[in-house]
């Protein structure tokens, strides 16, 4: 066969468009996805990184925290202090937040031990930085200061937000919420979470002030720490450090990110702004870690070509799916949590320890554990042990094939949202399960178990375990923190009859397991389901 000629080769814009010419939006639209490329994105978030290293060169005694999602893009994890989750959503022009759902309250800990930190996030689209940064994380502050430091006078519980960013008008009218927002959060009896969030290190002795750095700043790192060690005598600093540079707004449409020229050890690229925001729509299974983990190799693939870097992406991602279903870890505490099935089998030496450190418990003292599907690999320990498991699968099963056994429940209640929204229906099966087994005096003879007691000791504990062990498995521990146990943290008895709970109730439990579980991330969808079922007065 002869090869073509130029004549029979078509062109992206015209592939979508056969017998009719290129519009000039659809090649602009091909322009614009080609600056958006993998290669593009990596390189953009390796030069972004470096800005944050220099910021922690310059702050050297102040930890690194990433904002996740993407903030862990841009902090080398040898040197990251731990994690935030500010929502830019909880600092949008009129819906602004003080979210229940997000306390950060472990954050107390780190501000109180080292005296503030610098939490790292990025924005694109144009703006100089996030609504996370400039909004969210400023009213967080403010709320925590009449908190923690009832006392000290107005001057300690004003808003502080960045003047260039935020107007005095929208300032003004966050600021004028803020009494609400302190009641809110005292409505979840705040005090043992702030107590157990701290785990044992101390709370601030000064009250938080957030401060502002951006790529702007970087010609004047030495003079931003000069200032910020005088702004220090008085107030715990909280600096957010924008990672990625502003470009034009005319390059920073829907997708994550705007582009322009930039250079990166010396090789030209399309600079891309938030390269690490939108992962689910470029990644293809590439982690922060993993990109830490093979940063050299992927930014050399990147500087050849996409087709190269896609190739190394799949290999990595394969490989470490591989990893996972080798060792059974998989919770992945952080922002890299996985899925997937799991192996089951006899517990043998250290297998049944490390069983037990596949799951993190959710809620304090009370032995409901929540992890991954990967953690499978430990449920024959786990019942040995006399715990009660509860797995959601994604591939979806009838209610009649929900209950395994007297202390195994499996349900399949499909993907996403469909499946938040039918948790509402499967959380009635599996939380009377769960309060039947709890309540047992002792194991039917044939269940092979010697008593219900944990064989570590204690009363037996519950183990729930989703896809993401981040979404799902926290609604169904919440539902079965409230259903099974009464406030003191005891089992409720037959006789303690029907039970009401309200928003309040179920905020305050959440709490417990959010401040516990910081990185998790129920779905509004998962928690609708929650509240349907423990307030719906028909059940």
């Amino acid at each position: 066969m002869p090869p073509p000629t130029l004549d029979q080769l078509l062109f992206p814009s015209q592939a979508h468009d056969v017998g009719g010419p290129a519009t000039l939006s659809r090649l602009l639209g091909d322009l614009r996805r080609a600056d958006l490329s993998i290669p593009n994105r990596l390189r953009s978030a390796a030069e972004d990184a470096a800005f944050v290293a220099d910021v922690a060169d310059a702050l050297p005694a102040l930890p690194l925290v990433a904002n996740e999602r993407c903030g862990s893009w841009y902090v080398d994890p040898a040197r990251k202090g731990g994690s935030a989750y500010f929502k830019s959503t909880d600092g949008h022009t009129g819906q602004w937040k003080f979210s229940l759902r997000r306390l950060n309250l472990h954050l107390l800990g780190l501000l109180g031990e080292f005296g503030g930190c610098i939490i790292v996030d990025s924005t694109r689209r144009g703006k100089r930085m996030p609504d996370a940064l400039s909004k969210t994380i400023p009213t967080w502050c403010a709320v925590l200061n009449r908190f923690l430091f009832p006392s000290l006078p107005p001057s300690a519980h004003a808003l502080h937000t960045p003047p260039d960013t935020v107007s005095a008008s929208e300032s003004a009218q966050m600021a004028a919420l803020l009494p609400s927002f302190l009641d809110a959060f005292r409505s979840l009896r705040p005090d043992d979470l702030v107590r157990a969030a701290c785990r044992g290190r101390p709370l601030p002795t000064k009250p938080l002030r957030p401060v502002w750095i951006t790529q702007d700043d970087r010609e004047h790192l030495a003079g931003f720490a000069e200032g910020l060690a005088a702004l220090r005598r008085d107030w715990t600093v909280v600096i957010c450090c924008t990672s990625s540079r502003r470009c034009g707004a005319a390059h920073g449409g829907g997708g994550g990110g705007g582009s322009s020229s930039s250079e990166y050890e010396g090789r030209g690229y399309s600079y891309v702004q938030g390269a690490g925001d939108d992962t689910e729509n470029w990644a293809q299974g590439l982690t922060p870690g993993l990109f830490w983990r093979w940063r050299r190799e992927l930014l050399d693939a990147a500087a050849v070509g996409e087709g190269e870097v896609e190739a190394l992406i799949r290999e990595l991602v394969a490989e470490e799916k591989k990893e996972k279903e080798q060792d059974g870890h998989g919770h992945g505490a952080g922002g890299d949590g996985g899925g997937g099935g799991g192996r089951e089998g006899e517990p043998q030496g250290d297998d049944r320890r490390r069983a037990w450190e596949r799951v993190r418990e959710a809620v304090p003292g009370k032995r409901i554990y929540v992890g991954d599907l990967t953690a499978l690999a430990g449920a024959a320990a786990w019942e040995r042990d006399g715990a009660c498991v509860v797995v959601v699968r994604e591939k979806v099963t009838p209610p009649e094939e929900w209950v395994k056994g007297p202390r195994r429940v499996e349900v399949g209640l499909g993907k996403s949202k469909a499946a938040s929204r039918a948790l509402r229906d499967a959380l009635p099966v599996v939380c009377e399960s769960v309060l039947r087994y709890l309540r047992q005096g002792k194991k039917t003879p044939d269940d092979g178990a010697q008593g219900q007691e944990d064989t570590r000791g204690g009363p037996p504990a519950v183990v729930v375990l989703c896809d993401s062990g981040r979404d799902l498995s926290i609604g169904v521990a919440l539902a079965v923190y409230c259903w099974c146990l009464d406030d003191a943290g005891n089992l409720r008895r037959e006789e303690d009859g029907d039970v009401s709970f309200n928003k309040t109730a179920i905020r305050i439990r959440l709490g417990h397991i959010m401040t516990a579980l910081p990185d998790v991330n129920p779905g509004r969808a998962t928690l609708q389901s929650v509240n349907s079922f423990l307030m719906d007065w028909r059940k």
